[in-house]
């Protein structure tokens, strides 16, 4: 049997009760759909309030990664994300992730995060 999606960095048992209500039972399950997918899929199946910082333990689950090593500028943009996946789950008639979230699910599962691009501050 394969592995559940707390056996990923960053999840537990929570966890796992909230991705068994979304369908989503393995590890796999949860690295094939991606962040984006994933938790769009467990807002549509428990009804739960979006909480970014769920949604930020989930891509850093796939890319395992520590929860804790989210930068300023990967939090902006992951942001952006969140905030897609959020609008998404306020219209259900509209389930389908467009293509800039498949891709974003795609470097999740390959471990590839946002590059983050340092730019010198403006005085």
């Amino acid at each position: 049997m394969s592995p559940p999606p707390s056996a990923l960095r960053n999840l537990g048992p929570a966890a796992d009760k909230a991705f068994a209500r979304a369908g989503i039972r393995t590890a796999e399950d949860l690295i094939a759909l991606g962040a984006d997918e994933a938790y769009a899929r467990v807002l549509a199946a428990t009804g739960s309030r979006p909480h970014f910082a769920f949604f930020w333990a989930i891509a850093f689950a796939i890319q395992d990664r520590p929860w804790t090593s989210l930068g300023p500028e990967e939090k902006a943009t992951m942001r952006v994300r969140f905030d897609a996946v959020r609008a998404r789950a306020a219209r259900p008639e509209h389930p389908e992730p467009d293509a800039r979230a498949r891709l974003e699910a795609a470097l999740d599962r390959l471990g590839v995060g946002q590059p983050t691009i340092s730019r010198p501050e403006k005085k």
